[in-house]
């Protein structure tokens, strides 16, 4: 194996769960294939990477394969639709009530999440669920930290008034 090859594992690899997690919110369908695609993306362009942390990189190339899927959707004229199992939770309890309350809940907390304007679930989701800084969500959107402290400001504002 060469050095590239093995840097590129070394320093994205670790990054592929929320790079999948990222594509799940933008494309449910297709995040499979666009989690791939940026990867694949990600180790073409590898030489161009500048060093410092590959998840902010990462997710940009993931945004960006996930605009180029939308734009291929709407030139199909096909909408993709959310999948059936989404928000299905798997637990250890031995109670059923407190199981099914709780996949309730989590299909709820998804379907307002899903209900956001993209530029809000995005920061959201990379906030919250991918626990990056500001400054590496700064990096993958493009976006001033002032702007994304304001946009992850309101996104959660939007969600307290979506689940009471």
């Amino acid at each position: 194996m060469d050095d590239r090859r093995r840097t590129f594992e070394a320093q994205a690899l670790p990054h592929l769960d929320a790079a999948y997690n990222l594509a799940r919110w933008h494309a449910p369908i297709d995040a499979e294939d666009i989690a791939q695609e940026a990867m694949l993306r990600a180790f073409r362009a590898f030489d161009g990477f500048r060093g410092g942390d590959a998840k902010p990189w990462l997710l940009a190339i993931v945004r960006n394969c996930c605009r180029n899927a939308r734009a291929q959707a709407r030139r199909r004229s096909h909408v993709p639709l959310p999948e059936d199992d989404a928000g299905t939770m798997v637990s250890d309890d031995a109670d059923p009530e407190v199981e099914a309350v709780r996949a309730s809940e989590s299909r709820r907390l998804n379907a307002a999440i899903a209900l956001l304007p993209n530029e809000f679930r995005e920061v959201l989701i990379l906030r919250e669920m991918e626990e990056m800084s500001y400054r590496e969500i700064a990096e993958t959107t493009g976006a001033p930290i002032g702007t994304v402290m304001s946009r992850l400001a309101r996104a959660r504002g939007m969600l307290k008034e979506k689940l009471p």
